[in-house]
């Protein structure tokens, strides 16, 4: 800790506190988060899950690990710095986003989400809070929760904030897969759309209730593995039909509704892949480049020692992993994509208090029969005179034709590293005044919820 300087503490969550710093060797600005808990063992350290899939990925839409050290038994974490996540912005927000800027944002998110399930990881806590943004650079962070496609179920049934949870994962299901992202991208695109959540349960209970409520319940065509997993827990589905989400959503495009009617469907089987996502017609004014085109950029750093022979020959009380953490080949030269002008808005970098019924790590709740039978009440769509009504019929700008893009590539003797854009100063994850203040939702309701970190 002696190379850095701690500016300011700008979150503290339930395994560890993140600091604002400076390294005093580069001048260059850092997020450093300390783990609460005391690590024993170089080893115990290097196989946590955010390190393990954050040095296996190198992608210009996730989050940077740049360093990893351990002193007095004490774990730190340095990452690159980022100055606000979504949630942030929309917060307290006046108008809403256009269509152009939440294209903008998810199409890198998208990009990203491919890379990880291609590179056999998927996240299992996609939220707002955890999804970095400076000027228009979009990073997923916080891979606490990530787990290997390929590795064994059962899986933990607690992953995920509730108002982004799979219904498979609310059900108790123990297997599940990178689908439980895509459900996750469809709320989250929703309520960019909206700057309301689109399933603000207040439970579990309450949550399938909200989700029934609005793409109405299953049956044996739409969900028949759903309602074997309700029958195993004795629940029955409430009957509601589906409410349009044009009526839900009246700015968005065909497109957009049809994109997120797609991800937010019962069935894991029906929801589109990330790679599918991204050759959506709503994304058809985009610049992607299918992974199997792209060139291998053999110019990155190449892996470095290894840990186990890096740890031996420091002292016990202070190992250090820096430098380019993968361990694996240089990824795909990915290049984040620009597609309209950087927003000039400043946005002030307020936090969230987010009760969102016991989110922290807990006891998970129990579903019952008799905890379903309540009366509950039904899901209101937002009016019409809502924010959700504002900027009906805009037309995104569109980026340079796909195909001057192409004719304007050229071919040298060895590929070119494309790196991104240099990031400035700002907030990463979420700073502690949040959780003195509500949440305060555009059309007159209000809902809270907790963080779980």
């Amino acid at each position: 800790m002696d190379r850095y300087k701690i500016i300011k503490e700008v979150g503290d969550g339930t395994f560890g506190s993140v600091w604002r710093a400076i390294n005093k060797q580069t001048g260059e600005v850092v997020a450093i988060k300390k783990m609460k808990r005391k690590y024993y063992s170089w080893e115990e350290c290097m196989n946590l899950r955010e390190v393990k899939s954050l040095r296996r990925m190198n992608h210009p839409n996730i989050i940077k690990l740049k360093e990893v050290f351990r002193e007095n038994d004490v774990l730190y974490f340095v990452f690159e710095y980022m100055e606000y996540n979504l949630y942030q912005l929309m917060k307290d927000r006046g108008k809403l986003f256009s269509e152009a800027e939440v294209r903008n944002w998810c199409f890198q998110i998208f990009q990203a989400l491919a890379y990880m399930h291609q590179h056999g990881y998927f996240h299992r806590d996609l939220k707002p809070e955890n999804i970095l943004i400076t000027k228009d650079i979009i990073k997923i962070a916080d891979f606490g929760l990530a787990r290997e496609i390929c590795s064994q179920p059962p899986y933990t049934e607690y992953v995920s904030t509730r108002w982004y949870r799979a219904p498979e994962v609310l059900l108790q299901s123990s297997v599940y897969g990178s689908a439980v992202d895509m459900w996750a991208m469809g709320a989250i695109m929703a309520e960019l759309l909206t700057l309301q959540p689109l399933f603000p349960g207040a439970s579990e209970v309450d949550e399938i209730y909200k989700i029934c409520s609005v793409i109405g319940s299953p049956n044996q065509n739409s969900w028949l593995e759903g309602l074997n997993l309700a029958n195993a827990i004795k629940y029955q589905f409430p009957q509601f039909a589906s409410v349009p989400l044009s009526v839900l959503i009246p700015s968005a495009s065909g497109d957009a509704i049809d994109l997120i009617s797609s991800m937010c469907s019962w069935d894991p089987r029906k929801r589109p892949t990330a790679a599918e996502a991204l050759q959506h017609p709503f994304f058809q004014s985009c610049y992607y480049i299918p992974p199997s085109l792209r060139f291998r950029d053999a110019a990155l750093p190449q892996t470095p020692p290894s840990v186990g022979t890096r740890g031996a020959l420091e002292p016990k009380s202070a190992r250090r992993y820096s430098g380019p953490l993968t361990n694996t080949k240089a990824a795909s030269n990915f290049t984040p994509v620009k597609m309209f002008a950087p927003q000039k808005t400043a946005y002030l970098a307020v936090q969230r208090k987010l009760e969102m019924g016991n989110q922290d790590v807990q006891p998970k709740e129990e579903i019952s029969a008799k905890s379903f039978g309540r009366q509950q009440p039904r899901y209101q769509p937002p009016a019409r005179n809502s924010p959700g009504s504002l900027y009906q019929g805009m037309n995104p700008r569109r980026v340079t034709d796909v195909t001057e893009k192409m004719s304007q590539m050229t071919m040298s003797s060895g590929p070119q590293p494309v790196r991104p854009p240099a990031m400035k100063a700002g907030g990463w994850h979420r700073q502690p005044d949040f959780l003195n203040r509500s949440r305060e939702i555009p059309s007159g309701k209000s809902y809270s919820r907790k963080v779980v970190s």
